[in-house]
């Protein structure tokens, strides 16, 4: 089937989707971008992952290429126009089309919106849960407000395809020997009295909408969530890793740079709150 995306109000066949080449997204990745997963038709997180979208735009000073409601309807239309009831829902806001000059085009340039989706698979995810996977380390060398989510991604890919090379699943990235998050979630250990430790929010890091809810679900199993930098000696030294982003949920992380973590499978704490996670995401 073929897939449609919507572009910059049409919805066309995506192997046929174009934006200009002097978009600004293209050029100098003035734009930000959003995630969201569908599952059995309902949206999880929806509401936390619009809000941050209004706040990138905010901090860059791009105006929204339509009202918070509207865009509920387009992204619902893309993934009906694909047939998909579990999806994977992508959305890039640029600050639009103008001659390639680094100060801002003049007021009133139409920003661009695409949106594709494609199919999400929860079987294995969940599979992939059961073994846990690997991650590797990495030097974060990413720009200095990471809070933003810009389509600015090149160190998060660069960072990626090492980990992909070690046969690994994800990198936790490494600042001043403390680490930040992963290339494309938020990191977490737990200490030996079962308390779970994530990167305080600040511009080192993305504050994750998962990162969020995770914390929620915590909340309510009465582990105890502290927010603090921890290193990566930690890490490997600790019961449990794990990592959480939208579309991996909560993931077991099982080594770290060829370290076993734990007894070399996930952990009991990473598993509950998984399925504290996906138990909240469901009923909204």
């Amino acid at each position: 089937m073929t897939r449609i995306a919507y572009v910059n109000g049409q919805y066309v066949p995506q192997s046929a989707a174009t934006v200009h080449i002097e978009d600004r997204g293209y050029q100098f990745a003035d734009g930000v971008y959003e995630v969201c997963i569908v599952v059995n038709g309902r949206y999880w997180d929806m509401e936390g992952h619009l809000a941050r979208l209004q706040r990138s735009l905010k901090e860059l000073q791009m105006a929204a290429p339509m009202g918070i409601e509207a865009l509920k309807v387009v992204m619902g239309e893309v993934v009906r126009r694909n047939r998909l009831k579990n999806a994977l829902v992508y959305m890039q806001v640029t600050r639009g089309v103008a001659p390639r000059n680094h100060p801002f085009p003049p007021e009133g340039t139409r920003p661009s919106l695409v949106i594709t989706a494609r199919r999400f698979d929860l079987d294995q995810s969940d599979a992939r849960a059961k073994t846990g996977v690997a991650v590797i380390s990495q030097p974060d060398i990413r720009w200095g407000r990471v809070d933003i989510k810009t389509v600015g991604l090149l160190p998060n890919a660069l960072a990626k395809q090492a980990a992909a090379e070690a046969g690994a699943a994800e990198a936790l990235l490494v600042r001043d020997g403390v680490v930040t998050e992963c290339s494309s979630s938020n990191a977490w250990i737990v200490d030996e009295a079962g308390a779970i430790i994530t990167h305080p929010k600040t511009n080192r890091i993305l504050g994750g909408i998962t990162r969020q809810t995770a914390i929620a679900c915590a909340e309510e199993l009465q582990i105890k969530v502290i927010e603090r930098p921890f290193t990566l000696e930690e890490a490997k030294a600790a019961p449990e890793v794990f990592i959480t982003s939208a579309t991996s949920f909560v993931m077991p992380v099982i080594s770290v740079d060829g370290v076993r973590i734990g007894s070399g499978k996930p952990g009991p704490v990473a598993m509950r709150l998984r399925e504290a996670y996906k138990a909240r995401a469901a009923r909204g």
